[in-house]
């Protein structure tokens, strides 16, 4: 048994928490003793392993600042994951025998980790590299960056072993760290198909055709639904979906038209004002568009409900554009569910165009078109559901995420090991 423990600024709901909790659950279903560090963790806005006992979640360093004047939060995050990393460094370790820390989308904590006792090995996880997702704002915002990416690439080279999220990310590592040696490996994230399956056995098992998401009361049973998920980011392109939509509803019969629903399901923190403002804007361009009838928008639905909108849609939108990977698609895909997506990053290694879903390019015309396509045809989608669910099932199984992150764990604990003895192992 490893005792492992995993750090992360903050454990929510979003794709990177996603892919940490199911790290921990795919290690602790080996054996590995698992727990949570944190800066953050609310019990009502998180993933229910998190907050049902399934896995300890301890949260250090809360009380430090977020911003500072409205700004500085990059600055104030790297502060609060040091913290956190001197906490598990001097007082974790001091009562407990760590074996591995895993952290991920921060790394400036690595050198603090490397204080602890007994020296245990670190795992850095790339989701994307940090200072692509900062927005540049002229002279002054470079200014302030540029020390702060520095640290990113330098503390990132002190980790043990860098994994990536993708092939996609992969490739945006080497041409961003230049000065960095290491090639990373490529740990794909994946699903915990387990919850799915128990979900759709306990759904079938319910009588009645009633939506059971609370705003969804007005679908009609007939409805064909388009769902988009995902934050309520600008990034996140949920505009895109709107528009198209729009197309659609215009190129339909009366009587097509009022049958489809467009639901944008997206994480929602109130904390964060970007998810403030965002869901504002979209609801705005709702009205400005004629859609009230049509579309709903939801605040962070739990799991629970999620799944039911997946149930329940006939097509899954996903939006952004070079999304390092994204979740999203192998959860519809896995529901049986045609996917379409923006023709670029992560989603161009998930889905496979017109087998279990349709690439486009990132305007409305054309994922209008695809749309339409999807609605007209019956057996496509069926066809599509089909493959997807076959494609997850063969490459993004959890059992073989599993497998890969414990050959991983279990190869760095060896006295003389390199990243060539893991690629070998694995393949």
């Amino acid at each position: 048994m490893v005792r492992i423990l995993f750090l992360h600024p903050d454990l929510g709901i979003g794709g990177a928490e996603r892919l940490v909790v199911d790290a921990a659950l795919a290690l602790k279903s080996r054996g590995h003793d698992v727990s949570f560090l944190t800066n953050h963790h609310d019990p009502n806005h998180c993933f229910k392993e998190t907050s049902d006992g399934t896995l300890r979640v301890e949260v250090v360093g809360d009380w430090l600042p977020r911003k500072i004047f409205g700004r500085f939060y990059a600055l104030c995050a790297y502060f609060r994951m040091i913290y956190a990393a001197l906490y598990a460094s001097f007082v974790i370790s001091r009562h407990e025998n760590i074996d591995v820390f895993f952290c991920d989308q921060i790394s400036v904590g690595v050198p603090a980790l490397k204080l602890a006792k007994r020296r245990p090995k670190i795992i850095f996880y790339c989701h994307f590299p940090d200072q692509l997702l900062s927005i540049r704002e002229g002279y002054l915002k470079s200014a302030y960056r540029a020390p702060i990416n520095y640290l990113e690439e330098f503390t990132i080279g002190m980790a043990d072993i860098t994994l990536v999220n993708s092939k996609f990310t992969l490739r945006v590592f080497g041409d961003t760290f230049h000065r960095l040696k290491v090639v990373p490996d490529v740990l794909y994230p994946s699903l915990n198909t387990e919850y799915f399956d128990t979900m759709k056995s306990k759904i079938s098992k319910k009588e009645g055709n009633e939506f059971g998401v609370v705003g969804c009361e007005n679908v009609p049973r007939n409805g064909f639904i388009f769902l988009d998920i995902n934050r309520y980011e600008r990034k996140k392109n949920h505009a895109l979906a709107l528009h198209a939509f729009r197309l659609v509803v215009d190129a339909l019969p009366a009587s097509d038209s009022k049958r489809c629903r467009l639901i944008i399901a997206g994480g929602y923190d109130e904390r964060v004002s970007e998810n403030l403002e965002h869901y504002v804007e979209l609801r705005e361009l709702v009205n400005k568009l004629g859609l009230e009838e049509n579309v709903l928008l939801l605040r962070s639905p739990t799991d629970d409900e999620k799944f039911v909108l997946l149930d329940k849609s006939n097509c899954l939108l996903y939006t952004p554009d070079n999304e390092h990977f994204g979740i999203v698609p192998l959860e519809g895909m896995y529901m049986s569910k045609p996917v379409i997506a923006v023709n670029s990053g992560g989603p161009t290694e998930t889905i496979v165009n017109n087998s279990t879903g349709l690439l486009c390019e990132k305007q409305p015309q054309k994922f209008a078109e695809a749309m339409l396509q999807l609605y007209m045809d019956d057996s496509l989608r069926e066809r599509m559901g089909v493959m997807g669910r076959k494609r997850v099932q063969q490459k993004f199984s959890f059992e073989a995420f599993t497998d890969k992150l414990d050959n991983i764990v279990e190869t760095i604990m060896k006295p003389a090991w390199t990243h060539e003895n893991i690629r070998k192992k694995d393949t």
